[in-house]
């Protein structure tokens, strides 16, 4: 089957950027260096500091990104090498899908004070807000 009849865009693959969702490093994105079976893969994230090592799929999740020209069984330098002259870390940290989670990382650590702030500067916001809508109509 051709890739145009598939509904799929994210594929494991060698060169695949994906997100690690358990263990000491979850949360930060690594590369698939290669394939094991259908159930595991060796990831890398030299520049994650995300050690090399054998990862199930079940705890990955495939991102967007890949990096395109990656040799096959690359080790350590080259996909360092790759991540920097693609600057795929830049990319990832520009994604709706990492601000979207820097924001709930930020508003879980915050404390009770933290977020009587938010909660004040939210009002201040929505009175303006309203203020501004009722002018609006009056014109």
């Amino acid at each position: 089957m051709s890739g145009q009849d598939s509904n799929f865009q994210r594929f494991v693959e060698v060169g695949r950027v994906v997100l690690l969702k358990s263990g000491p490093s979850e949360g930060k994105i690594a590369v698939i260096a290669e394939i094991i079976d259908h159930n595991r893969a060796i990831i890398d994230g030299p520049t994650t500091s995300v050690p090399r090592q054998s990862f199930p799929y079940r705890h990955l999740t495939l991102t967007p990104f890949r990096l395109t020209k990656l040799p096959f069984a690359a080790g350590s330098g080259v996909i360092r090498k790759q991540l920097e002259k693609e600057g795929l870390v830049a990319k990832w940290e520009n994604s709706a899908w990492a601000k979207k989670r820097a924001a709930i990382e930020k508003r879980r650590s915050l404390n009770d004070f933290a977020r009587f702030e938010v909660m004040l500067a939210k009002k201040a916001r929505r009175d303006v807000v309203r203020k501004s809508l009722a002018k609006a109509a009056k014109a």
